[in-house]
C-alpha cells in the first residue's frame, strides 16, 4: 500500500514529534499540520507556523518548524510537497524551513525547494544576558519555496 496524506489534530502532532524527532521538542503551537500514513498507520508529521526569524514575518511567509517520519521511504517528500499545497491555498506566498548542515535535504529539492545560505547556529546566551539553551547550537541551511 503506498503512502497517504491524512490529517491530524495539533496534539497529535505533537505527541508524534515527540516520540519521534532526533534533536527538537514540538513548537509551541502552529498554523496547521500535516500526517502521512501507509497502512493505517501515521508515519510522518509535518507542523507549519510562523517564521521563526522575525524578519521573515510579512504575512505571507510561513515555515516548517518541524517535520519528522518513522524513516518510512518519501515520507519526507510527500509531507513536504503536501505542506506548500496547503500554504498557498492558504495564501501565503513563500515557505521556509531549515535543516541541521550535516543533513542533506534530498527530500528538499526533490520537493522544489531551493537552498538559501546558512543560518544560525550558536548560543544566545551573552555576558550582559544570559541565557540557558534550549535549541541545538548548530549551523542551520536555509531552504524556501515561494510563488
Amino acid at each position: 500500500m503506498s503512502l497517504y496524506l491524512t490529517p491530524i489534530f495539533q496534539d497529535e502532532a505533537k505527541e508524534f514529534v515527540k516520540r519521534h524527532h532526533r534533536h527538537n521538542k514540538p513548537p509551541q503551537g502552529s498554523i496547521f499540520q500535516v500526517a502521512v500514513a501507509k497502512e493505517g498507520k501515521i508515519v510522518g508529521v509535518a507542523m507549519v507556523g510562523r517564521p521563526v526569524a522575525r524578519n521573515l514575518q510579512d504575512g505571507f511567509t510561513c515555515e516548517v518548524t518541524r517535520l519528522v517520519t518513522d524513516g518510512t521511504k518519501n515520507a519526507c517528500s510527500k509531507l513536504y510537497r503536501a505542506c506548500w499545497r496547503v500554504a498557498k491555498n492558504l495564501g501565503y506566498k513563500k515557505l521556509v524551513t531549515y535543516i541541521l548542515d550535516t543533513e542533506k535535504g534530498t527530500s528538499l529539492y526533490a520537493s522544489g525547494f531551493k537552498k538559501i545560505g546558512y543560518a544560525g547556529g550558536g548560543t544566545w546566551s551573552s555576558f550582559k544576558r544570559p541565557r540557558i539553551d534550549k535549541h541545538s547550537l548548530q549551523t542551520k541551511i536555509r531552504f524556501e519555496i515561494e510563488i
